[in-house]
C-alpha cells in the first residue's frame, strides 16, 4: 500500500473548557464539521457524539482493568492534548476502487499509563487504546459501552444459538458469526443473547449508527449485549482460553474447555482495536464505506503481493458434485474426472479457479497431508495449470493449523494457489492471533486465503492482502438446508448496509434454480435460491467479494449461457464504486467501474418495485447498455428473465421494473455498442 497527497497540520492544544473543576473537556469535530466528538475526563472517561448538533451517543464510560489492578480510564489523571489533521490518498490493493482519500481529525489524549486516540471522519468516529507500557500484561476486562440517548430500533445480528447454564456467554462465543438480523427496539433486546458484529441502530432524523470494530490483531473481537433493557450497549469479550481440545466439525476444531481469568495477553506498548461508529446520513452512504480499511494497519511496503490474483472459482460443494448431460459418462463425486470437468468448464469460462472443498483430504483425521485414493492432487493442479486455472483447497481450520508452515510450503510447492480455511467459530485472542498468524505464513508461500467459518472482517485483508475473502455471513449455503420462511431475500438487502460495511464476504451466490417466495424450499442436493435469476446476476455487482464463487453446477450453467457470460465476465475487484440509492432491509443500487466500464447492480425485497436510476455520472458521452431484468412473470417463475442491448437514455435515468424478490444488472460502456 501507498499513501500520498499527505497534509498533515499538528497542534498541542490545552484543554477546553470545564463544567467543574474536576472535569476535562476535550472536542474534536469532523472535517466537515458536521460530527462533534466530546471526551470528558474526571473519574472516569466518557465520549459522546453528536451530529449537527442532534445526539446519537451520549456519555459513555471506556476504560481497561488489567491484572494487576491497575486501570485504563478510572482515575486517569491529566492528559495532555494533541491534534492532527490528514488528509491523504490511499492506494488499495484488491479492494472496491482503487483509491480511498483518507480525511479525518485526530485527538490524542496521552495519560501516564496509556493514550486514548479518537479519530472523526465525516462518514463516522473511532476511538483506540494504546498502552505505554514497558513489559507484558493482561487485560482482565474492557468497559466499552455505547449509550443511546433514548430507546431505538436496532438490526441486530444475534449469535444463532442462545447460551444455557451458569455462563450464559460461554456457549456463545463457539458460533460460526452466521445469523439474520431481528429488527427491535433496544429495550426489547432478547435475555442473556450476545449480538456480533457490526450492528446498526436508528438515530434521529434518519440517520443509521453502524457499531464495528477495525485492526484487531491480537485481541478478542468484542460482541454486543444489552443487560438491563435500556438503550446501552455493552461490549463483551470472550478470555483467553486456556485448555482447548479437538473436537467439533469432522474432529477439526478446537473446543474451548476452560479459560483464564482475564481476555487479552499483551506485549510493551500493545495497540488496541479500534472500536468503529460509522454515521450515515442516508441509508446508502452505508452501502460504500471504508472506514473498517482506512483504519486498519498498510500491509508492509517491503512484501511484494503482485502475485495476488482475485478472480471467480467454479464451486462443487453447493451443487454436490452434480453434474449431467451427454459429454458425462464417469460417476461424479470427490474424484478426478468430476474435478477435470470443472477445471474444463472454468477454462472455457475464463473462470481462474476451481476449488476442493471439504472431503478430498480423509475424513475425522485432520491431516491435510493424507489425500483420499480417489484424488491424484498433482495431477489436478497440473492439468488446471495447462488450462490456465488454479487450484484451491478447502481446509478445516485444525488440520490448517496444526502444521501450519509445512503446509503452506509443501502444496505451494505443489502450485496450489490458496486454501479456503473453515470452521474457526471463535473469535477469542487466539482465534485471532491466528487468523494474522496464519496470512503472514501463506503470503511467504503466495498463498491466498479465504477465511469461511469465521468472524466479520477487521482490515486485515489490508494488512495481508493475500487474505481475499471472509464469511461471516447468512450465505448462499444456507438454502441447502433452512426451512420454508426463512428470509434470505430481505437478508439480501440489510447486509450491504451491515455486514459489508465491514468488509469483503464469501456469500457463494450464483444459482440458476430460483424460487419465488410460494416455491421456495430446501433440498440438499439440488438447491434452489430464493428470489429471482437478475437477482442472482445482481449480486456479482452488488456484493463485495476479491474471490467470488459460482456456486451452481457447470451443466446448469451450460444450459444457460447468457447468464454464465455475464458471471464470468463481471470483474471481482473495482476502480471506482458508487452506492446510488437503497433502504435498509428494502432495496439496494450500486454502481461499479472497472477501467472504462461500468456494472450497475440493483435488488428489491419481496415487494415488486421500480426505480429511476440516476445514471449521472458516466458524465458526457454516448453510452450503450446490456441489460437484464426480470421478466413479465419472473414473480411466478424466478428464473424468467430479458436480456436487452439498449442505448442509455441521453438524460442518464434508466427506469427499471423488479419482480418481488427480483433484481437487475447492467453493463454500460462507451462510444460502442457491447
Amino acid at each position: 500500500m501507498e499513501l500520498k497527497n499527505l497534509a498533515v497540520i499538528a497542534a498541542v492544544l490545552l484543554p477546553v473548557c470545564c463544567a467543574a473543576a474536576a472535569v476535562k473537556h476535550y472536542e474534536v469535530a469532523s472535517p466537515d464539521g458536521a460530527l462533534a466528538l466530546r471526551v470528558d475526563v474526571g473519574e472516569k472517561i466518557t465520549w459522546s457524539l453528536s451530529h449537527d448538533g442532534d445526539e446519537l451517543i451520549v456519555e459513555s464510560p471506556v476504560s481497561m482493568t488489567l491484572e494487576d489492578g491497575s486501570s485504563y480510564g478510572i482515575q486517569p489523571g491529566r492528559a495532555a492534548c494533541r491534534k492532527v489533521s490528514v488528509d491523504r490518498t490511499i492506494e488499495a490493493s484488491f479492494y472496491k476502487k482503487a483509491e480511498i482519500r483518507d480525511c479525518f481529525n485526530e485527538m490524542t489524549l496521552n495519560f501516564k499509563s496509556f493514550s486514548l486516540i479518537f479519530r472523526a471522519y465525516d462518514e463516522g468516529v473511532a476511538y483506540r487504546f494504546v498502552s505505554k507500557s514497558k513489559t507484558p500484561f493482561k487485560v482482565v476486562s474492557e468497559e466499552a459501552e455505547f449509550v443511546f440517548p433514548q430507546d431505538a430500533k436496532a438490526y441486530i445480528p444475534y449469535v444463532l444459538k442462545a447460551g444455557t447454564g451458569d455462563d450464559v456467554f460461554e456457549p456463545q462465543f463457539f458460533n460460526s458469526f452466521e445469523n439474520t438480523y431481528e429488527y427491535s427496539e433496544l429495550s426489547g433486546w432478547e435475555t442473556g443473547r450476545l449480538a456480533f458484529l457490526p450492528l446498526v441502530v436508528e438515530a434521529a432524523g434518519g440517520r443509521k449508527i453502524c457499531i464495528t470494530e477495525a485492526d484487531l490483531q491480537n485481541y478478542p473481537g468484542m460482541y454486543l449485549y444489552n443487560s438491563d433493557g435500556n438503550s446501552t450497549l455493552e461490549g463483551v469479550f470472550a478470555a483467553v482460553p486456556d485448555k482447548i481440545e479437538q473436537g467439533g466439525h469432522n474432529m477439526l476444531q478446537g473446543v474451548v474447555k476452560s479459560r483464564k481469568p482475564y481476555i487479552a495477553e499483551c506485549g510493551p506498548g500493545e495497540v488496541f482495536p479500534w472500536r468503529v461508529v460509522v454515521v450515515s446520513e442516508e441509508d446508502k452512504e452505508l452501502a460504500d464505506n471504508d472506514m473498517v480499511y482506512k483504519l486498519a494497519e498498510p500491509a508492509d511496503p517491503d512484501i511484494d503481493f503482485s502475485w495476488v490474483k482475485p478472480g471467480k472459482v467454479a464451486w462443487e460443494w453447493w451443487n454436490d458434485w452434480n453434474l449431467y448431460g451427454e459429454d458425462v459418462d464417469f460417476r461424479t463425486g470427490i474424484n478426478n474426472p468430476t474435478y477435470k470437468y470443472y477445471i474444463d468448464f472454468a477454462s472455457e469460462h475464463g473462470i481462474e479457479y476451481v476449488i476442493l472443498d471439504e472431503g478430498w483430504a480423509v475424513n475425522l483425521q485432520a491431516d491435510l497431508m493424507q489425500v483420499v485414493p480417489e484424488i491424484d492432487l498433482q495431477e489436478l493442479v497440473d492439468y488446471g495449470k495447462e488450462r490456465n486455472v488454479g487450484i484451491i483447497l478447502w481446509a478445516g481450520y485444525l488440520a490448517f493449523d496444526r502444521d501450519l508452515e509445512d503446509v503452506c510450503r509443501y502444496f505451494s510447492d505443489m502450485g496450489v494457489k490458496g486454501f479456503k480455511v473453515d470452521f474457526m467459530d471463535r473469535d477469542d485472542q487466539l482465534m485471532v492471533r491466528f487468523h494474522s498468524r496464519a496470512a503472514e505464513v501463506a503470503a511467504r508461500y503466495h498463498l491466498m486465503l479465504d477465511y469461511h467459518g469465521t468472524y466479520k472482517p477487521t482490515g486485515l485483508h489490508r494488512t495481508w492482502p493475500n487474505v481475499v475473502n471472509y464469511e461471516g455471513v447468512h450465505g448462499l449455503e444456507q438454502m441447502k438446508w433452512s426451512p420454508v420462511g426463512e428470509d434470505q431475500v430481505t437478508y439480501d438487502v440489510t447486509i450491504p448496509f451491515i455486514r459489508m460495511v465491514a468488509g469483503p464476504m464469501d456469500y457463494t451466490q450464483g444459482a440458476m434454480r430460483n424460487a419465488s417466495k410460494a416455491n421456495y424450499y430446501p433440498v440438499n442436493n439440488e438447491p434452489m435460491s430464493q428470489g429471482t435469476r437478475c437477482r442472482q446476476l445482481a449480486e456479482y455487482v452488488v456484493f463485495e467479494s476479491p474471490v467470488n464463487m459460482l456456486c451452481d453446477s457447470p451443466s446448469n450453467y451450460k444450459a444457460e449461457p447468457e447468464c454464465t457470460e455475464f458471471i464470468a465476465g463481471v470483474p471481482e475487484v473495482w476502480d471506482e464504486t458508487i452506492a446510488l440509492d437503497g433502504k435498509i432491509a428494502e432495496y439496494v443500487v450500486i454502481a461499479r467501474r472497472k477501467g472504462d466500464t461500468w456494472y450497475v447492480g440493483g435488488m428489491t425485497d419481496w415487494n415488486a418495485r421500480t426505480l429511476t436510476i440516476d445514471l449521472s455520472f458516466l458524465g458526457e458521452g454516448q453510452y450503450s447498455m446490456e441489460l437484464y431484468r426480470d421478466g413479465a412473470n419472473a414473480d411466478r417463475a424466478a428464473r424468467d428473465y430479458r436480456k436487452e442491448t439498449i442505448p442509455v437514455p441521453s438524460d442518464l435515468k434508466l427506469t427499471v421494473s423488479m419482480a418481488p424478490g427480483g433484481g437487475f444488472a447492467a453493463k454500460i460502456t462507451a462510444d460502442k455498442t457491447i
